[in-house]
């Protein structure tokens, strides 16, 4: 008879991750969309350091990477600047579009569909000039 020896927690991984399906990662503006298995991070900031591969260091086209600090080698790499200039937001299974990180990881990863990487639009506040009156 034939037995395979499977460790607990590496069942447990093979499970979720046939359980929980990929989701499709879409930047505003571009044609081409990417997949990432949630299941396979271990965190809002393992997904932000996929996302900062994903959308911005392919977009260096191999300058110089010693010559560089990066926000993730200081540590600081999170969803807020993951894509700089971009909000990272998540559509939900009932199609909602919520901002990503507001969740618990394990909740994130259960009701996550579909991850939006939407421009930040500058403020559309306008500038008022003073005195409001006659000249």
């Amino acid at each position: 008879m034939l037995r395979l020896s499977v460790q607990q927690g590496e069942q447990d991984d093979d499970v979720t991750a046939g359980v929980v399906p990929p989701v499709t990662v879409v930047l505003d503006g571009r044609s081409i969309c990417h997949r990432v298995h949630l299941s396979k991070h271990t965190g809002y900031r393992s997904l932000a350091a996929a996302l900062r591969r994903m959308f911005v260091d392919a977009d260096d086209d191999g300058a110089d990477e010693a010559g560089r600090s990066s926000d993730a080698d200081r540590g600081g790499l999170d969803l807020s600047n993951a894509v700089p200039g971009h909000l990272v937001a998540y559509e939900d299974m009932e199609d909602d579009l919520l901002l990503a990180g507001d969740l618990s990881w394990k909740d994130f990863v259960r009701v996550a569909r579909r991850i939006r990487i939407i421009p930040v639009k500058p403020s559309s506040r306008r500038k008022q000039c003073g005195g409001g009156g006659l000249n």
